[in-house]
């Protein structure tokens, strides 16, 4: 394990089993995200997300609406020191080589979230910062999709790039999103960001990843 717990972040190498196991994540807090690649077979990479629960997956290389089954996390939540696998040789294959990337949330600095779709415009989501970078799922069959303040230097943004494929990025839709100094605002009812009535996964990163000696976020540049 190698862990920053400041950040928020870890990196876990471990060996499979096939049988039910915990994993140490070294974090000290439960993670809200976890992504796991097995290293020795071809597989899905996979990923666990707190909105989501501990009952299903959802694949980071791949549009597939989520995969419900107790071989993932055997329907088990991480905790403060340990995350859990199920039976798949995905995350956990018999003495295969495996690693895993978990996040936590940090006040002002990350929010792993969740929200629904309302297909009407603006539909705004609190992260309590301003993002830097967001990435977006829904948890229907539907493209992963990031936006960032790099390629998009002011609003409103549509530049996307799709983590799942070897696409060109993309401003295919235009007007998708703002990012303001507390969240960000859906300028879209395109279904990969604000399908009506779907539930959406997402992982937010601030700008400025700071908060007071209260515990505030501060928004200023």
């Amino acid at each position: 394990v190698s862990a920053n717990t400041t950040a928020g972040f870890s990196i876990v190498s471990y060996t499979g089993t096939s049988s039910t196991a915990t994993v140490g994540h070294g974090l000290g807090v439960t993670p809200s995200m976890i992504i796991v690649k097995n290293r020795s077979a071809v597989q899905n990479w996979i990923v666990y997300h707190q909105a989501i629960g501990n009952t299903g997956a959802i694949y980071l290389n791949a549009s597939n609406a989520t995969n419900t089954a107790s071989g993932w996390f055997n329907n088990t939540s991480p905790t403060s020191s340990v995350f859990t696998v199920g039976t798949y040789d995905a995350i956990n294959g018999s003495s295969h080589n495996l690693i895993a990337y978990c996040f936590a949330e940090k006040k002002g600095f990350s929010k792993l979230g969740t929200y629904t779709g309302n297909g009407s415009i603006p539909n705004f989501i609190y992260t309590g910062f301003k993002p830097a970078m967001v990435i977006f799922k829904s948890t229907g069959a539907d493209n992963w999709c990031i936006m960032d303040n790099k390629r998009d230097s002011f609003n409103v943004m549509d530049k996307r790039l799709f983590p799942h494929l070897s696409n060109a990025e993309s401003t295919g839709v235009s007007n998708v999103v703002d990012f303001v100094s507390n969240g960000f605002c859906l300028r879209t009812s395109d279904s990969s960001f604000n399908l009506n009535g779907q539930s959406f996964i997402y992982m937010a990163f601030a700008e400025n990843p700071f908060v007071t000696s209260t515990g505030i976020p501060t928004t200023a540049r």
